[in-house]
């Protein structure tokens, strides 16, 4: 992500690199599920998007919105970013979005760029959000992309998109306690006797 700071106070933010790569594998996946999409003037489905689409979905997956269905576009991308809680400027580590009045790009928190509209529809590549053409840039801390992690607390695994998921938990028995067995339990009824064979009737004359 590029260093930036919130309204006018520079903060410069570092990450570790198990953040920052968790942070990244997670909005990697989104690009790629779209990626080799069309440019679309517009766009805010799987079919296509254009540069402010793209950025909206990779801002609104960072900061746990809806993918689709509440994109921004150029002329108002710093209120939306702000609304987002992005910060102005660039900082290391962090999701950096670059913007003039006609395009935009992203910086993922590796590095790595993303673009919709240069030399194509959506794909991992293109100039970023560091192109010289834009005069504007603001940058999600890692942190808020993940979460803070707690204090003392192990780094996380590395992030696999492709792991299966985890077990269901057992719902039904959730919280279940078998009840206590009764104090006093009553004895057993006695076995039944059979009753005797009883003799034939005496025949008829």
């Amino acid at each position: 992500m590029a260093a930036t700071n919130f309204g006018t106070e520079q903060i410069p933010l570092l990450a570790s690199a198990d953040m920052i790569g968790i942070a990244t594998a997670t909005l990697m996946t989104i690009v790629n599920q779209v990626s080799g999409t069309p440019y679309v003037t517009g766009g805010d489905s799987p079919r296509g998007t254009d540069c402010s689409g793209l950025a909206s979905w990779v801002a609104n997956a960072a900061t746990g919105r809806p993918i689709y269905g509440d994109r921004f576009h150029t002329a108002n991308e710093e209120s939306a970013l702000l609304a987002r809680g992005f910060k102005y400027g660039t900082a290391p580590g962090a999701l950096v979005i670059g913007w003039n009045g006609h395009h935009t790009a992203v910086t993922l928190p590796d590095g790595t760029p993303v673009s919709s509209g240069e030399g194509g529809g959506v794909k991992v590549g293109g100039g970023g959000a560091y192109q010289h053409q834009f005069t504007r840039h603001m940058y999600l801390p890692v942190e808020a992309v993940d979460g803070p992690a707690p204090e003392d607390a192990p780094p996380p695994p590395p992030f696999d998109p492709f792991a299966p998921p985890p077990p269901p938990a057992d719902v039904a028995n959730a919280g279940f306690v078998a009840p206590a067995p009764p104090e006093d339990i009553p004895a057993l009824a006695p076995e039944l006797v059979p009753a005797p064979d009883l003799a034939p009737p005496p025949p008829v004359v």
